[in-house]
């Protein structure tokens, strides 16, 4: 057996709908029952979903309170009014500052743009931030990517004579600001036809109010804004990424050109991966490390040499953000280890004085991925008395509604279900771990803190070709609400498995099933190679992709998670290092069963010995529970039904045969019955017989061993054929007539030998055909019925 790593969430798309819609599209069944899947059911849906780069985008006066906005963004530029456009220092808000700038620059306005500090001035608007705004002649804020909580300093704005409009998409809160007018899609009441927009999203929708035309020149941005806040590809924000990557690879701003020879980025090779793991990390880092301007700037410049000294300082704080982000988050495993260990949080909350709070997202991220707990990672400031923390969660946890049962003790937080920001007293933190950890008690089972992978569809290997591998293409971008879809071949044989990699770290294989075959590849799966049994049935999880390799084209399964589903067979006959597999396996499931006392050392087994199983007795054999573990069988059973009895009666996960020897038997056949003849014949012409002086010489007479010798004169004293005395054999006159099988020796040792036979010098076939008969033909889905 192999455990898989995640829970997999099987879905099963109708099949008469898919049917249906392949014939209709002239598409592969597979690639229909993906759509079908994804809720494209009709042939129309299908053509928006397959050609998002000619699909139009929604009239943005469907938000509401957008004519408003717009009839007071044009009275402000008429008027010549100072605006200042309030953005955001991640990436989402960075890109939102630059469209709604860039926007209102081109309408004609005198603008600029302000983001505050993260460390300084924390999230969102500020009361201080919009006093300066007033003293400097602003008349008009702007808000973008924010602004949605802003109750309080809305309404100073408001005292301070300035109209504030609210362009945000975060989770609106049970009291609205009493802004001018809020353009957010969540807002209550609104009918718009997408929901899911990211900041910079709504700032484009603003953008093409104002502008008119659709602002295609603009969408480059939006796509990285869009993708980098990780909101559902799906709707409208699939046009946008689509459209906008569309833009990335023909940009002409001179910063991101910059940017992409920074990083050797190919422009036309930019897809949504090169935005989410390459650009974003690093419009993130200028924000997370200190001020994001630079980051609007390398957006808006027009300057060579500024491009390139932007483009370096962003790489080069993106390093510093790496390594940082690596320290602190080893130091906060660190501590849930030793002080909040996941046995007993559901929820992980962890604090301390120093962590920079322009990281702590991105190491909640990676405590999820280690301990997969909802988790909060707050950094306090000791002299105001405050923490400012990042949450992370996983799927079942909404973290938004939860920290809203905690607004007494948070005065300022917001975020989605997924993710969310905050500010308390450093005296809460312990009331806010008790408070989540027991609203975690309520609404989580154990199985919730196992992930989960969502598989597209069941198929069969000859599914996977290279037709269904291009058609996937047209499912891109992907990302959150499209992920890559996953397939799932079940009890699939495994025709080759090889580890590869400069470290032998990833694994390649070659599925098989029907005649049918299909490449795999699993990076970082190289263990897999020791864990899987030359026949095992795998059942393998993966992304379909296209490998084209000196000009080749094939499909290719990228392994994503592998399972067995029943008892697998390791023979580690003769292997010599026998602690080093031990060593291997884990603790937790490891049985170590030996049959002779003399083995434990023999095969060194002091470092596992209050480990070792000694079972002498069929009893004690029976009475083992083997279930789910990896029975390691040291040495060989003195019979057959011992080896029956251990394990007939519970059904283990693995099997290692090693089956230790010390030396191999002094013969391994029986002497036949004219051996047994020649040598009596011997006896009676000799009349006596020395066997201690003259045994020896007997056996290399004939070609035998010496312990041959011996075992034949043992089963004719057991036979009262002769007498021995002092080394000397005589015969018995006249003995009783007997078979060799009454010889108690004669039949110990016919008994070993088939044993041996059986399971020391079989092959692997016949070793695991006569194991699994002993424990039947049970299967672990069998098991759990």
């Amino acid at each position: 057996m192999l455990t898989a790593k995640t829970r997999w969430d099987v879905k099963h798309p109708d099949e008469h709908i898919a049917k249906h819609l392949a014939e209709q599209l002239h598409i592969d069944p597979l690639i229909a029952k993906l759509l079908v899947h994804r809720g494209v059911c009709t042939a129309k849906e299908a053509a928006a979903f397959l050609h998002p780069l000619k699909q139009p985008f929604h009239d943005p006066f469907l938000l509401d309170g957008m004519e408003r906005a717009i009839a007071r963004i044009n009275r402000a530029i008429r008027q010549g009014e100072s605006i200042l456009v309030y953005g955001d220092y991640d990436a989402d808000g960075v890109c939102s500052t630059t469209v709604m700038v860039s926007a209102l620059k081109e309408a004609g306005a005198v603008v600029d743009f302000y983001i505050p500090n993260r460390f300084t001035e924390g999230y969102g608007p500020n009361e201080a931030a919009f006093r300066r705004a007033k003293e400097q002649g602003v008349s008009l804020i702007v808000t973008v990517d924010n602004g949605i909580t802003a109750v309080k300093e809305v309404a100073l704005a408001n005292e301070l004579g300035m109209d504030i409009i609210v362009t945000d998409h975060h989770e609106p809160g049970p009291v609205l600001p009493e802004a001018y007018e809020i353009i957010h899609p969540k807002k209550p009441g609104s009918t718009y036809p997408f929901r899911e927009l990211a900041g910079v999203g709504v700032a484009f929708k603003v953008a093409h109010a104002l502008l008119g035309d659709v602002p295609r020149h603009l969408l480059d941005v939006v796509a990285i804004g869009t993708i980098a806040d990780l909101v559902p590809l799906t709707g409208e924000n699939r046009l946008l990424a689509a459209q906008g990557l569309e833009e990335l690879r023909r940009t002409k701003r001179i910063g991101l050109r910059a940017l992409w020879q920074q990083c050797k980025i190919e422009a036309k090779e930019i897809n949504e991966q090169t935005v989410g793991f390459v650009i974003a990390p690093r419009m993130n880092a200028v924000g997370r490390l200190g001020g994001a301007d630079p980051a609007v700037r390398l957006l808006m410049t027009e300057g060579e040499a500024e491009a390139k000294r932007l483009a370096k300082e962003m790489d080069d704080l993106n390093r510093e953000r790496q390594q940082l982000v690596a320290e602190i988050a080893e130091e906060a495993a660190q501590i849930v280890r030793e002080q909040f260990p996941p046995a007993r949080h559901k929820v992980i909350v962890v604090a301390k004085e120093g962590w920079n709070p322009g990281v702590i997202g991105i190491v909640a991220s990676r405590l999820v991925e280690q301990f997969y707990r909802p988790t909060i990672v707050l950094s306090i400031d000791a002299e105001k008395g405050i923490a400012k923390g990042s949450a992370r969660s996983i799927h079942g946890f909404d973290l938004f509604a939860s920290l809203s049962t905690c607004r007494d003790i948070l005065p300022h937080f917001g975020g989605h279900p997924m993710a969310a920001g905050m500010t308390l007293s450093i005296d809460h933190i312990d009331e806010l771990r008790q408070r989540l950890n027991a609203l975690a008690d309520e609404t989580l089972s154990d199985d919730d803190f196992t992930p989960i992978t969502v598989v597209d569809a069941v198929c069969s290997v000859s599914d996977l070709t290279l037709s269904a591998a291009e058609q996937l293409e047209q499912f891109a971008p992907f990302g959150v609400g499209n992920a890559k879809p996953l397939f799932l071949i079940e009890n699939v044989s495994v025709e080759m498995m090889r580890r590869i990699g400069a470290d032998q770290s990833h694994l390649k294989a070659v599925f098989a099933e029907n005649g049918a075959t299909v490449d795999g590849i699993g990076f970082g799966f190289g263990h897999l190679y020791d864990e899987i049994a030359p026949d095992a049935k795998v059942s393998v999880v993966g992304e379909l992709a296209v490998n084209e390799w000196n000009g080749l084209r094939k499909p290719q399964l990228v392994i994503y998670d592998v399972a067995v589903s029943e008892c697998q067979l390791f023979d580690v006959r003769g292997q010599r290092d026998i602690r080093s597999l031990i060593a291997s396996l884990p603790k937790e499931k490891r049985l170590l069963i030996m049959f002779r006392k003399e083995t434990e050392q023999l095969a060194d087994m002091a470092l596992f010995k209050d480990e070792l199983h000694y079972i002498h007795s069929g009893e004690e054999a029976a009475a083992l529970c083997l279930d789910g573990r990896y029975v390691v069988l040291l040495d060989l059973p003195p019979s057959l039904q011992i080896l029956k009895m251990l394990l007939r009666s519970s059904l283990p996960a693995r099997i290692y045969a090693v089956f230790y020897q010390r030396e191999i038997h002094f013969f391994r056949t029986l002497p036949t019955r004219d051996h047994f003849k020649w040598f009596y014949a011997f006896l009676r012409k000799q009349g006596v017989f020395h066997i201690a002086k003259h045994g020896g010489q007997l056996a290399r007479a004939r070609g035998w061993t010496e312990e041959t010798v011996h075992f034949m004169a043992k089963v004719f004293l057991e036979l009262e054929f002769i007498t021995e005395r002092n080394g000397v054999i005589s015969l018995i006159p006249q003995p009783a007539k007997r078979d060799l099988n009454e010889s108690p020796t004669y039949r110990l040792k016919q008994a070993q030998l088939e044993l041996e036979n059986l399971l020391l010098y079989s092959t692997y076939e016949q070793l695991k055909r006569c194991l699994f008969e002993m424990k039947g033909s049970q299967t672990y889905e069998e098991a759990n019925v």
